[in-house]
């Protein structure tokens, strides 16, 4: 199944403006509050209507504003999970998840109690349940409409961490079961790599180009790639005579090929070792630092350290054990060159 998607929509002073493809895949939509994931999945689903473009789901065109097509929601066999599950109140579990079933098919409405686990329940209203059972029964009514695509929006940003990891587990078994395309929309990093095969960066309400979650995760390339997979080591650069300049951590690179656009470097923060712990072989950089702050983890402490001879902070996630160590030795951190990200805007 297969979904291309090239909308625009202006509400207010905002407008989306995305183009992307997806076939049989995972494809998350990523980006900071604001950007237009939602409303891109709203779109495609027919709760909202975008002022021009065209959206085609399997071959089949459910809106095109040049030819003045816009099927219904009921008509586009879109799966949707909304962030609140959008129950109906006044219905129990059994006839929310019957309401989107042909007549013909609602004999087959016990598989999917039995599928997510609602047995017992199936006579409650959605009052009566907890969040992972609202969420249980989303998911059996958004699958029991037989879609041809299903979209999550943040579908576990309303439960607690243990429920969140739960139901995500339920979520990947689904996802894999339906085998079709899948939009997935959160602004969970680790969430996002776990489930999506592919990513879409949203920013400002326009799209980069999808890509693959390891091209995103391993090399990002621009800044807000960084920021939304977790960067905290990010400061301004650029390139002069073969070099690329970091006065902020007080780094100079050697880069021979001028690097076009070069605005950013970024630093890995858990790749960052102490020199006593590296060997002459190892490809890095040499930094000489002062330990500005500590803040203790459970598992591991964060220094903020600031670099010789330079203002800015560098964030150094560091095992508890290494930290007892340091106090031995010469205050020297080594960075992995390959830990070492240089950015577009």
């Amino acid at each position: 199944m297969s979904l291309y998607c090239k909308i625009k929509k202006r509400l207010g002073a905002f407008t989306l403006d995305v183009k992307f493809e997806a076939t049989d895949e995972n494809v998350a939509l990523m980006g900071g509050s604001g950007c237009g994931k939602s409303m891109t999945l709203r779109c495609i689903a027919g709760v909202e209507t975008p002022d021009s473009g065209k959206i085609i789901i399997n071959g089949k065109t459910v809106f095109d504003a040049e030819k003045k097509i816009n099927l219904s929601p009921q008509k586009r066999k879109v799966g949707f999970l909304f962030q609140d599950y959008a129950l109906f109140p006044n219905m129990t579990v059994k006839k929310n998840i019957m309401a989107v079933m042909a007549k013909e098919k609602r004999c087959n409405i016990d598989k999917f109690i039995s599928a997510y686990h609602l047995t017992g329940l199936e006579e409650r209203l959605p009052s009566e349940l907890s969040g992972g059972q609202k969420q249980r029964c989303a998911l059996a009514r958004m699958m029991a409409c037989e879609p041809e695509i299903i979209m999550l929006d943040e579908p576990f940003s309303a439960l607690d961490s243990y429920l969140r990891w739960q139901m995500e587990q339920e979520v990947i078994s689904a996802v894999k079961e339906f085998g079709k395309t899948v939009l997935f929309v959160s602004h969970d990093r680790d969430e996002v790599f776990r489930i999506s095969d592919k990513v879409v960066v949203m920013e400002h309400g326009k799209n980069e180009k999808i890509c693959s979650k390891h091209a995103l995760y391993i090399k990002p390339k621009t800044y807000t790639d960084a920021l939304l997979i977790g960067c905290k080591n990010i400061c301004q650069a650029y390139w002069k005579r073969g070099r690329v300049l970091a006065p902020d951590y007080g780094l100079e690179l050697e880069c021979n090929e001028n690097f076009d656009g070069l605005s950013y470097l970024c630093i890995r923060t858990k790749r960052i070792l102490p020199a006593f712990l590296t060997t002459p072989s190892t490809d890095a950089l040499l930094l000489e630092y002062e330990i500005v702050s500590v803040t203790e983890g459970v598992f591991s402490d964060i220094l903020m350290i600031k670099p010789q001879n330079a203002d800015g902070l560098i964030r150094w996630e560091i095992q508890k054990d290494v930290y007892a160590q340091l106090h031995k030795y010469p205050r020297v951190m080594a960075i992995p060159r390959t830990e070492i990200l240089l950015l577009t805007k």
